[in-house]
């Protein structure tokens, strides 16, 4: 129960709908607490949206949100200006500055305005960034040479600086390694306030003291961490489905009966026509009976007619709460890649044939680099111009362009095919491609690459799961698993590396003293999985000259 004084959140009627008048959210009711809190629900269906709109970065088209407390909010894209420091990622570049210059003489009244009571920002800074397993970033270090992993953890320790009340924070997982998704699991566990996690990380959504869901425009919150969700939305929809049968048996037996009323009612009146016929009752009787008969047939097929409307009302309603959600279908075409064919080489390895290659390593060790290095050019090398890139951050994306423009195609009419199974249908194809969730932006990201003609013959994937929903994750494994060209794909998902079949594990490891790049070592399995990386590892394949 959240008290008067708590931190909180109310949503009461709220509605959004986008500037192309494509609606987001309609008439959304709901309460946020002290505690935390994981928003889940399928792509698309307005979590970042509903994030945004509390954090005040967009206004209600209907309804209000009001907020107890101040509110902070980790987004899904960290957007930094060029010149951004780790300071900035912290959200205490101005008080630091500010601090600096007073130690540096510098007594401008505005100094000491800016730095507050935060006298000790720059030590509070250091220690939560060494608590993080980050003691080699300085706070003046440009924010574009940390990983994305890295940004996301520096940003969210900004948060716990500044001490907000609510917290809202969006896929807070995503790009990050092992060990350091167990010490932001071990961050969350120690919040105070409210906080409300959007995530698909389900490991994180167990650490939650309530769960809500966002489905069709309603917002449902249950008690309990992501599995006691998933166990009462089982229930509900046992419950559903069998209360959908009951009412399709119980439509079935009105029409039933409703055919055997009028076939009853046809046989009374055809023997009405044969006495009338053949005069056997006065002519005065047999018009009365038939008045009579009329009546109670018109009041017979009245009440069935309610009935068997009163049963189809039943149905659709009970159809409505039985879930059919949509979900992305993804089916790849043979790329034509013969088994000993060179495909890529990374570092002395060789990528030969349709391998399924995994990319592995702790955060800031140069996975993302070493791929864009392939892409373009500037390492290793592809033996094959037929090759698709999905980068980690999205940001080759034109946020100008529709979601229709984003997908080449023989034709418009091919694109809205494929797109449909994308689950783009209808006016949503026009939408811009800034105005998506990042669930629905990796969509667009994902179909450019999969609906390419000719299909790649390769596909590099750096964190292909991020922000998508667990129906789409298993989708994409189906999809992938079945591939017939090469994978190189660089995940901190193990679960997902598993599931796709994964053939060949590359472990990138940082550079030493003695080298200023990271080096590469053939694992023979996937990384924390119990084995010692440091003794039975195969050699590499020999790159071919």
């Amino acid at each position: 129960m959240t008290h008067l004084h708590d931190p909180s959140v109310i949503l009461s009627d709220l509605s959004f709908t986008w500037p192309d008048g494509t609606p987001a959210l309609r008439g959304i009711t709901a309460a946020f607490g002290s505690g935390r809190t994981g928003l889940t629900g399928a792509n698309g269906t307005g979590k970042s949206t509903l994030l945004r709109l509390i954090a005040g970065q967009l206004h209600p088209t209907a309804g209000t949100v009001s907020v107890t407390g101040t509110v902070g909010y980790l987004p899904q894209r960290l957007n930094t200006a060029p010149d951004a420091q780790v300071a900035d990622l912290l959200g205490i570049r101005r008080p630091l500055d500010a601090l600096r210059a007073i130690e540096a003489g510098d007594a401008d009244p505005r100094h000491f305005e800016a730095v507050g009571a935060d006298w000790d920002v720059e030590t509070r800074a250091r220690a939560a960034l060494d608590a993080l397993g980050l003691p080699g970033i300085g706070l003046d270090r440009p924010a574009r040479e940390v990983s994305g992993g890295e940004a996301v953890l520096i940003a969210l320790t900004g948060l716990r600086l500044t001490g907000d009340d609510v917290v809202l924070l969006d896929e807070p997982t995503n790009n990050l390694d092992l060990p350091t998704r167990r010490r932001l699991y071990d961050m969350v566990l120690d919040w105070r306030g409210a906080l409300i996690v959007v995530s698909h990380d389900t490991a994180l959504l167990e650490l939650m003291d309530a769960t809500a869901e966002l489905h069709h425009n309603s917002l449902h919150i249950y008690g309990g961490p992501y599995s006691h969700y998933r166990e009462q939305l089982a229930v509900q929809q046992a419950a559903a489905e069998q209360a959908l049968r009951s009412a399709e048996q119980s439509l079935k037996q009105e029409k039933r009966q409703r055919v055997e009323a009028e076939t009853k009612l046809a046989r009374r009146a055809r023997y009405a026509r044969t006495d009338y016929a053949n005069k056997r009752k006065p002519k005065i009787v047999m018009n009365q009976r038939k008045t009579e008969a009329q009546v109670s047939a018109g009041k017979l097929r009245g009440d069935l007619d309610s009935r068997l409307e009163d049963a189809r009302q039943t149905v659709a309603e009970k159809e409505g709460q039985v879930r059919r959600d949509g979900q992305i279908r993804i089916e790849l075409p043979d790329p034509d890649v013969p088994a000993g064919r060179r495909i890529a080489t990374l570092g002395e390895y060789t990528v030969q044939g349709p391998e399924k290659l995994a990319l592995t390593g702790p955060n800031g060790v140069g996975k993302t680099r070493l791929l864009e290095d392939l892409i373009h050019g500037r390492a290793g090398a592809l033996f094959t111009d037929r090759v698709g890139y999905l980068p980690q951050r999205l940001d080759h994306l034109d946020d100008a362009a529709t979601v229709l423009e984003s997908v080449p195609a023989a034709s418009a009419q091919a694109a809205r095919a494929g797109l449909a199974r994308f689950l783009f249908t209808g006016v949503a194809v026009d939408r811009t491609v800034g105005e998506l969730s990042g669930g629905e932006r990796f969509r667009v990201a994902l179909a450019a690459l999969l609906l390419a003609d000719p299909t790649n013959q390769v596909l590099v994937l750096d964190e292909p799961t991020n922000n998508l929903d667990l129906d789409s994750v298993t989708e994409l494994v189906s999809a992938l698993s079945s591939y017939r060209g090469a994978l190189i794909v660089v995940s901190h998902d193990l679960d997902f590396l598993q599931r796709l079949g994964i053939t060949t594990w590359l472990e990138l490891s940082p550079a030493s003293a003695s080298s200023c790049s990271p080096s590469m070592h053939l694992c023979p399995g996937p990384p924390d999985s119990g084995r010692n990386h440091s003794a039975g590892r195969g050699s590499p394949r020999p790159g071919t000259p």
